[in-house]
Formats: C-alpha cells, structure tokens, sequence
C-alpha cells in the first residue's frame, strides 16, 4: 500500500486508517466477521471512484444469487458516516451472521440516511453479502 489514501482515516468508522482497516479487504483478503465485511463494504461504496478496488469488492463479496449485474457504487452519491447498530453472530468461527447499521449520505442537495439489518453467509469460507432489510 502505502498510498496518501492508505494513510487516511477509514471511512467505516473504526478509527483506524484505511491501509490497515477495510484498505486489505478491498485488495481481495478476507474479512475476518460479517461486521469487518460490512463495514468495508461501506468502505468501498463510501470511497466509490477514489480507490480502484471498490468495485471489484463489492462484486466479490456480494452473494452470487443476490448480486445485481452492475456493482458499481455511484460516485455522486457521498456516504458521510457509518454506525453499527446490532451484531449478531458473524464470528470467526460462525456460518452466519447479521450486522445492523446506519449511514448517512448526500447527493446534489439531497440528504438522507439508510437503516439496513444487512445479511451475511460465509461461502467456500469467505463472508459474504447475502441481503439486506431496509428500515
């Protein structure tokens, strides 16, 4: 890595900095919970056309069944912040899991948040994205 966005604060909300956050799970490793999934999922739509990774992750890692044809994230939408709600499962060592969120985002002048309990299975051992119930 060792890019200036690598170096940045990860968009997920860890605190941490991209390069040793969502910055990997991006670069295709696995993530290690259903919530270090969704949060780079975030990452990857929050970051859209500014790391070249984004696209290619949430194709990757969105449920082959469930996935639309197009996983492009629209780089006019800005996602402004991310808070995990509820989690339920997901370990290590779990087949499945649920992650509960909120995130804000902006487009043109319009505003809005997004309340999703987001699904996740673990297929040939990596999570990934199965579905979501928006609130």
């Amino acid at each position: 890595m060792g890019t200036r966005l690598d170096r940045s604060e990860c968009p997920c909300g860890s605190g941490e900095v991209l390069g040793e956050c969502c910055g990997p799970l991006l670069d295709g490793h696995p993530a290690a919970t259903a919530e270090a999934l969704m949060r780079s999922r975030y990452t990857a739509f929050a970051l859209a056309d500014r790391h070249p990774g984004s696209a290619d992750h949430l194709w990757r890692t969105w449920h082959p069944a469930k996935r639309p044809a197009d996983a492009t994230p629209d780089a006019a939408q800005v996602w402004e912040g991310l808070v995990v709600t509820e989690v339920v499962d997901g370990g290590p060592d779990d087949e499945a899991g649920e992650v509960s969120f909120t995130a804000r985002w902006r487009q043109g002048g319009a505003r809005g948040v997004l309340t999703e309990r987001s699904f996740f299975v673990r297929r040939a051992g990596r999570w990934v994205y199965l579905d979501g119930e928006v609130a």
